[in-house]
């Protein structure tokens, strides 16, 4: 029998370069120019500068495809220092605040037209899932 795999992702992502500036709420420092990943729940931006999880940030991007731009509320969700193989870099993982249905609906639409970027490491395995599975065959 094979084992039921974990579908860990809540929303569409992509591997995608995004044209955008985060700045900080407070005082409005620049902190990145530039995504290179997109959900519909944040980005990761590539970014020198400090900061800390749970800082509130504004971010404003090219929706993918479009020429429509969105300015909406993210807080630092992680910090990446750039040193695992697969990392961008330096970068800042942003999750997007509480997004307007059809701001979601736009974001999802431009990314679902997207191919899938490959994983970045092997999928965790369901055991509960699977032990469910099991049952089920009995």
């Amino acid at each position: 029998m094979e084992m039921m795999l974990a579908d860990e992702r809540r929303s569409v992502r992509r591997d995608v370069e995004v044209e955008c500036q985060v700045v900080r709420a407070q005082g409005g420092e620049v902190l990145a120019e530039r995504a290179v990943d997109l959900s519909t729940d944040g980005m990761l931006v590539l970014s020198q500068a400090a900061c800390v999880l749970g800082e509130s940030m504004l971010a404003t991007f090219c929706v993918p495809g479009t020429a429509q731009w969105m300015t909406v509320p993210a807080r630092v969700a992680r910090v990446i220092a750039g040193r695992r193989h697969n990392d961008p870099g330096r970068a800042v993982a942003l999750e997007f605040e509480v997004l307007d249905i059809e701001v979601q609906r736009t974001i999802r639409a431009a990314l679902e037209i997207l191919p899938e970027p490959p994983p970045a490491r092997p999928r965790r395995v369901d055991y509960a899932g699977t032990a469910g599975l099991i049952a089920l065959d009995d």
